[in-house]
């Protein structure tokens, strides 16, 4: 509903740069400017390592013996979040406890995967950043702050029925069958938050909530100071853990967990209370400072991604989803 509609405004964008495939170029140093199959962990390696997580990365096929042995030498220890390094909306994404569930892990993964030391705070938020190539300075365009799913216990009731009372868990059940097993029958204690999925996606059921009227100058210059650092990095949103938004503004007790390019969401647009007029007016609102730093970028001389190429990554990037959903 959001997406299909738009693609007459995709298309004038596409004729002012004159390709389809124009995003390649927001993000240079990106695998197709971060709008699909760009790994993750090369992203990391351009942000200032003060600001990320600990990070292993684990090549697939390898035994989970092997992999185990990796982690515990990278001084990382259990829980740790484990993730795919070609990824998307979350999906693989998961808390491990411990070495059998580890082991469990390599063997269902399809693919290269992540291994990241847990961050301590339990807030998250999304940070949308544009920046110019003839500036120095960018700006925060939107940020959206998000609630992980989780129910509130009241004494009496289990744990499935508290899923089941909600509408926005009770669309993730099948998910929730398959981690928690036999503990959705545990009653939790009355008011005490349970939280059920510890991932800031809405498609693993986190609500959004649009906060970008908190945007101030200590928070501009704070995320100026870590993508300014990134060589060639224009477009995208961070996702960011951290502790207070108020430390977060001074630079304080916050980890950079992740950082999406060309295919990142302004997903401050989720925020219930937007309607889907406001929706549609803020994508093409992004699309249209990605179209412009795009331009720029193939000004200085930085190749668009060929047709042939384009059409080769949207069916990767497909195929991945596919078996990324079914795993």
């Amino acid at each position: 509903m959001i997406y299909y509609p738009l693609f007459p405004v995709w298309l004038y964008y596409s004729f002012k740069a004159r390709s389809l495939f124009f995003f390649n170029t927001a993000n240079p140093a990106m695998k197709n400017g971060g709008m699909a199959m760009e790994s993750k962990m090369e992203i990391y390696k351009m942000i200032p390592p003060q600001f990320i997580p600990k990070t292993v990365f684990i090549p697939k096929d390898q035994s989970p013996e092997w992999a185990l042995e990796k982690v515990l030498d990278s001084d990382i220890g259990f829980p740790f979040i484990a993730k795919p390094d070609i990824g998307m909306k979350a999906f693989g994404v998961e808390k491990i406890y411990n070495k059998d569930e580890f082991r469990n892990y390599v063997s269902w993964s399809p693919s290269n995967f992540l291994v990241q030391e847990l961050i301590p705070y339990r807030k998250e938020v999304g940070i949308f950043y544009v920046r110019k190539p003839d500036e120095e300075q960018g700006k925060i365009t939107g940020v959206v702050s998000k609630e992980f799913l989780s129910v509130v216990g009241d004494g009496s009731s289990t744990l499935m029925e508290l899923i089941k009372s909600n509408p926005r868990s009770h669309l993730q059940l099948k998910a929730l069958k398959r981690k928690f097993g036999d503990g959705l029958n545990k009653v939790i204690a009355n008011g005490e938050e349970f939280v059920l999925v510890p991932y800031g996606s809405h498609t693993r059921g986190a609500k959004f909530v649009d906060i970008s009227h908190l945007i101030s100058e200590d928070l501009v210059k704070t995320i100026n100071g870590i993508c300014g650092p990134m060589k060639d990095f224009h477009y995208g949103r961070l996702d960011v853990l951290y502790n207070t938004f108020e430390e977060l503004s001074e630079g304080k007790k916050f980890s950079v967990i992740e950082i999406n390019g060309a295919g990142a969401e302004a997903t401050h647009i989720y925020d219930p209370k937007h309607s889907l007029f406001w929706a549609w007016r803020e994508v093409t609102r992004h699309w249209g400072m990605m179209n412009e730093v795009s331009i720029l970028n193939h000004q200085k001389g930085h190749s668009y991604l060929s047709f042939k190429d384009g059409r080769a990554m949207l069916k990767a990037n497909g195929m991945l989803q596919a078996q990324l959903r079914v795993t």
